[in-house]
């Protein structure tokens, strides 16, 4: 099983396309780092917010994940270099991923704070140059960065960083209802030399991220689904206030329900209830096409067949000189 656990709404940065910064959690509101010995065995865990590194006992969250996860992962805006320094030092094995928003002029821009991107590839480098292992950024393409969004692959790729990107979405989680993808061709055209540069390379990881940079490229297009959606299946959000969630990417006007909040009961009385069955039902006929990778990527490995008969043909098409 996989979590994405939302450890605060708080956050410095003032996004554009999120407005989670101006609807935080006060202090007092956020569940404390002992309520997570509740949660199951985990195969992998993402600490995210806002932003993470606001929490003060943000290191004795982390220590009680590791102990229940094979792999945890921190998303910061690598805005706190000095602190992010000090969680990789406390824990080598712990994932740092840094969100950057395209090269540095349309990162802060888009971010709404001066000299982001600076902040940012400064704490890539200060981990680089202490060779934390397990590094890299992600990028949220919208038409006002995707012409980065290959150079910023080169960059993670010629530094050895891992590189992941996301497409703009609504939801209650980001206080957006109005993130629109109107120049589709442009967003289209970048993802295209991205999933080339990434069939282009020998490991094969590479070659199952850029299917799911195909999947980016349905949604843009609005097709369907690549994958059926199983949030709340697989995987589970555990939002700053205890309650946990089938995915972040409900909206009220469509749907939004709780699977129940981890103060009242033990994780698995939660989890298998009927409340929670019924919830499944609803993701099946969500109305909503999203594809974001806390979602996906648990398909992909219960899955990978799927992928690796796309990324047959799409490693033909390339050789072909074709678009995948």
């Amino acid at each position: 099983m996989e979590a994405a656990v939302i450890v605060t709404y708080r956050c410095p940065s003032a996004c554009q396309r999120c407005h989670t910064w101006q609807n935080p959690t006060a202090v007092h509101e956020e569940f404390s780092p002992a309520l997570l010995e509740k949660l199951p065995a985990l195969s992998f865990c993402n600490v995210t917010g806002g932003e993470p590194l606001v929490r003060h006992d943000l290191p004795e969250i982390i220590d009680i994940l590791l102990a229940r996860s094979r792999r945890v992962v921190v998303s910061t805006s690598g805005y706190f270099t000095d602190q992010t320094m000090q969680l990789a030092e406390r824990f080598p094995r712990l994932g740092i991923r840094v969100s950057l928003e395209g090269l540095p002029a349309a990162s802060d821009r888009l971010r709404g704070m001066k000299d982001s991107f600076d902040h940012g590839l400064r704490t890539l480098l200060e981990l680089t140059k202490r060779r934390h292992r397990d590094v890299g950024f992600s990028v949220t393409i919208s038409e006002e960065n995707a012409r980065d969004v290959p150079h910023l692959y080169r960059l993670a790729r010629g530094m050895g960083w891992e590189f992941a990107t996301a497409a703009v979405h609504n939801s209650d989680y980001f206080h957006k209802t109005d993130n629109r993808i109107t120049n589709r061709e442009v967003v289209v055209a970048a993802l295209n030399e991205l999933m080339c540069e990434l069939l282009r390379s020998w490991r094969v990881k590479d070659w199952f991220r850029a299917y799911f940079n195909h999947g980016i490229v349905n949604y843009v297009q609005g097709r369907p689904r690549l994958l059926p959606c199983a949030a709340g299946s697989g995987v589970f959000f555990l939002d700053p206030r205890g309650e946990i969630l089938p995915c972040n990417g409900m909206e009220r006007s469509l749907w939004y329900q709780s699977f129940g909040n981890l103060h009242d009961a033990d994780f698995h009385t939660i989890w298998n209830s009927q409340r929670a069955a019924t919830i499944r039902k609803t993701v099946s006929t969500c109305p909503k096409n999203c594809w974001m990778i806390g979602t996906v990527s648990p398909l992909l490995r219960a899955n990978p067949l799927v992928a690796a008969r796309w990324i047959v043909g799409a490693q033909a098409r390339r050789l072909r000189g074709r678009q995948p």
